[in-house]
């Protein structure tokens, strides 16, 4: 791990008990660390806001699945979804407002042999964090770290700040993968950045 990630430190409960669609762009170029020594820099999040968002998983009220998302902020949420990959959200909020970013691509800062292991050995380093599902995957993060303190570092994974600020004018979108709220610019991702899951085309905006 290099220096200034072997320093860093968690971010605060009251950094996510805020409106997710303020604490997204603010999540870009933070870390996300395991405790085994695996870490990658947040590139790309979108923000989920509840009973107000169609798309959110909490829109419909607390469910056996989604009830971490209604506890207090700064724990995580992981699902499963399309029956093979596990995604997680950073939620946000205070108990009961069900609201939450998704943490959609990292871009590798260490514990790359391990990453590139539990990906099955991509091609390109770029293909190990590049959308929420390989990112998860690389992570090694499932099932059985919904709920995890990103605070405390309870449960083995840690969001933790290095003293990198987020892009100054962070790109902003439509949400990818989603079928309601499309409308919605709220994705937003590091400029340029090759992890990013999707730029969108000089030629035309893609839809989620």
């Amino acid at each position: 791990m290099n220096r200034r990630a072997s320093t860093a430190r968690p971010l605060p409960r009251s950094f996510y008990r805020r409106d997710p669609r303020v604490v997204a762009p603010e999540l870009l170029n933070k870390l996300l660390a395991r405790s085994d020594g695996r870490v990658g820099r947040i590139v790309e999040v979108e923000a989920y806001c509840g009973e107000e968002d169609p798309a959110a998983h909490t829109f419909g009220g607390p469910t056996a699945r989604n009830a971490t998302m209604f506890g207090d902020g700064g724990h995580l949420y992981v699902y499963f979804t399309y029956g093979m990959h596990w995604c997680a959200n950073a939620v946000c909020g205070r108990a009961g407002q069900g609201v939450g970013v998704l943490l959609r691509a990292m871009e590798p800062v260490a514990g790359l042999e391990a990453m590139r292991e539990a990906r099955n050995w991509p091609r390109r380093d770029r293909d190990i964090g590049s959308g929420p599902a390989r990112m998860a995957q690389a992570l090694g993060i499932t099932r059985a770290l919904d709920g995890a303190d990103l605070v405390k570092g309870d449960g083995g994974i840690r969001i933790l700040d290095d003293g990198t600020p987020p892009p100054a004018h962070p790109a902003a979108g439509p949400r990818i993968g989603i079928s309601k709220a499309v409308e919605h610019p709220w994705r937003w991702y590091v400029p340029e950045n090759p992890n990013v899951s999707a730029h969108p085309s000089p030629r035309s905006r893609r839809r989620p």
